[in-house]
């Protein structure tokens, strides 16, 4: 297995306050890892550092071999990313963000416009390509977000709750969508929905209080108990 993804003692303060107090996971091409914990215990800081968008206050991150901090053009180029509440440009309509996007990429010719193609296709917004992005229901902004993340088809995928927002349907095309994906890639999800775990992750990282409370695989969970039973525990073992 090729890890593409190696955080090591990652940390992160916010004046007195410790976000993220020396985490450490790793992923490997083929894997889709289930980056679960409460609110507030750290998860969308600890994407945001992966992908380069916040500096650690400690600790590495190597994307694919290369450091994000010493070559953060490299490592971003492997990445793509769908942040929490997936910002855009909401005077833009789906198909110019998108070719903005891919010209922010690089992508130019028949490719960009393949791949924009390709992007519009997986997510199913060719319906709405033509409005500006901020009259979209929350749902399809969502989509739009997943679109810009897949644009450049990057062997590493961060997401950020994917499916927020989506209807039942959605959800259950985002999932295969994802799942059709994930021989090729590794993938970070980050969800509420524990229901996702069992149907998308071959492993599971459990954070609280920006530590890792615990690695394992959905059935080694499973066989503790329910899921959302086994996460209570982990995540707040007093209660």
């Amino acid at each position: 297995m090729t890890t593409l993804i190696s955080v090591t003692d990652l940390e992160k303060n916010f004046g007195p306050i410790r976000a993220v107090d020396g985490i450490s996971l790793s992923v490997d091409r083929g894997e889709v890892l289930g980056f679960l914990g409460p609110n507030g215990a750290g998860k969308s800081t600890t994407m945001k550092m992966i992908t380069g968008f916040l500096a650690p206050d400690g600790g590495t991150i190597e994307i694919a071999g290369q450091d994000i901090e010493t070559a953060p053009l490299a490592a971003k180029r492997r990445i793509g990313y769908l942040p929490e509440g997936a910002p855009a440009y909401g005077d833009m309509t789906v198909s110019g963000f998108l070719r903005f996007c891919a010209d922010v990429r690089g992508l130019t010719g028949e490719y960009a416009r393949d791949r924009i193609r390709d992007v519009l296709d997986k997510t199913q917004l060719f319906g709405v390509i033509h409005q500006p992005i901020e009259t979209l229901s929350k749902g399809f902004k969502r989509r739009v977000g997943l679109a810009q993340a897949l644009l450049h088809d990057p062997e590493i995928l961060i997401l950020d709750e994917p499916t927020d927002g989506l209807d039942p349907n959605q959800k259950h095309e985002v999932r295969t969508l994802i799942r059709s994906m994930a021989r090729d890639k590794a993938i970070i999800i980050s969800t509420h929905i524990l229901e996702e775990v069992e149907a998308l992750c071959t492993r599971v990282v459990i954070i609280a209080a920006g530590k890792v409370r615990r690695d394992a695989t959905p059935r080694e969970l499973l066989a503790e108990g329910p899921l959302d039973d086994v996460f209570r525990r982990i995540t707040n073992p007093a209660a």
